[in-house]
């Protein structure tokens, strides 16, 4: 007989985080409970307590962090400099030259 992986839906791993941040049981009460297994839980516990901060960082009225406008102006720049083009001694595009037809080859199978 095979063993059935569960698969929890997201409102009930919150559920139970939820439950174990708080702390008025046992993990092995809840794992009896829930009937999920206490590493589980832990986990769950684990990376509610790992994301709470991010629920906070988030802004609400569309303004970025100044240290994420920095970083975006490194990476366009970065882009910049990808841009084929820019740099006529390098040759930064690999479909520039197009694909070259060579009829004196065949293939080989393997």
């Amino acid at each position: 007989m095979t063993n059935v992986r569960k698969k929890h839906g997201v409102d009930f791993k919150a559920k139970v985080a939820l439950a174990a941040v708080r702390e008025d049981t046992t993990v092995a009460e809840l794992s009896s409970r829930f009937g999920v297994h206490a590493s589980q839980i832990h986990a769950w516990k684990k990376t509610a307590i790992d994301g709470l901060g991010s629920l906070f960082a988030k802004s609400k009225g569309g303004t970025s962090d100044p240290s994420d406008d920095a970083r975006l102006a490194k990476l366009y720049e970065k882009i910049g400099e990808l841009v084929p083009g820019l740099d006529p001694g390098i040759e930064r595009d690999f479909f520039a030259k197009g694909l070259v037809h060579e009829p004196d080859r065949t293939a080989v199978a393997g």
